[in-house]
């Protein structure tokens, strides 16, 4: 399959839902309705909503009935970076390509922007006509998988313990929790979620889930080498930021070749728990091979 097709085909219905789904602009409070707009469509990959809707497809469902819980998902990605970018975390000046949202808005605003992008995404997920396409039973699974992989028990708590140990010395148990959870658990709650929306059987959703976890991991270790071997123009982003604020990596912890091959490893892993799923899987074959190519 032609994956860049696929992946300009998917984002393309991304920004179209986002657009529809997000306050305009000119809605007050204006500036903070600007603000929110502003990261959303700052550009990026993606990759959490087409996931979302790749899992969707993979288990025979239309692309367009997960399109409520793939932008809701990109909503609580962006309020993260948004806040990740603060100067009382990453103090960051720069995300893809353009000045980070408390630059340009100010530090309040933009917290309230992160802020109100992590609400709006409950609103969406709860709304009446997302809702009327699920199961009572679904329904609820969906709002609890992506809260939980949200919060302190996935991505912020995984965020909080990158903190704690910039600097430190630590093992790698603690080096795969940061990863698993800081960024894993958004890409397992979108490909699970997808699955959800999807209606699929037990075993389909045992596929999801461990393509899901390999995949997630794999994703993260990509973006450490990058940080180390990437451009800063290709990327929209710094690079080398995560040495000089003594960040725990695998290609610190490991060396960039054993970073390189768990990276190829996982892919592979990841790939085969697709098995039983068969052909409708290959999107999501190929966005494992594309997450983890790009920088290995």
């Amino acid at each position: 399959m032609d994956l860049h097709s696929y992946l300009d085909e998917r984002i393309a219905l991304v920004e179209q839902a986002l657009d529809r789904y997000l306050p305009d602009a000119a809605t007050l409070p204006g500036r903070l309705h600007e603000a929110m707009r502003y990261s959303i469509f700052a550009g990026g990959k993606r990759i959490r909503p087409v996931l979302a809707l790749a899992a969707c497809e993979a288990v025979g469902a239309p692309t367009e009935r997960a399109l409520p819980v793939a932008c809701a998902l990109e909503m609580i990605h962006t309020y993260s970076l948004i806040h990740d970018d603060l100067p009382a975390m990453d103090d960051d000046d720069l995300r893809r390509g353009r000045p980070t949202n408390h630059k340009v808005f100010g530090e309040a605003t933009a917290i309230l922007a992160g802020d109100a992008l992590l609400t709006q995404a409950f609103v969406l997920l709860s709304d009446p006509d997302f809702c009327s396409g699920l199961s009572p039973a679904t329904l609820p699974r969906i709002i609890h998988l992506v809260a939980r992989c949200s919060g302190s028990m996935g991505m912020v708590g995984g965020q909080v313990v990158d903190m704690e140990s910039e600097g430190q010395t630590v093992d790698f148990p603690v080096l795969e929790y940061i990863h698993t959870h800081k960024t894993g658990a958004l890409i397992l709650a979108s490909v699970q979620a997808g699955g959800l929306v999807g209606a699929a059987d037990d075993s389909a959703m045992q596929a999801l889930s461990g393509y899901a976890g390999a995949a997630g991991l794999a994703f993260q270790i990509a973006d450490d080498i990058l940080d180390v071997v990437g451009e800063s123009a290709a990327l929209g982003k710094g690079v080398g930021g995560d040495q000089a604020r003594g960040k725990i990596t695998y290609p610190a912890l490991l060396g960039l070749n054993e970073a390189r091959a768990r990276a190829r490893e996982l892919k592979e892993r990841a790939i085969e728990y697709l098995a039983p799923l068969g052909a409708p899987a290959e999107p999501l074959r190929e966005i494992a091979r594309y997450i983890v190519d790009r920088g290995c």
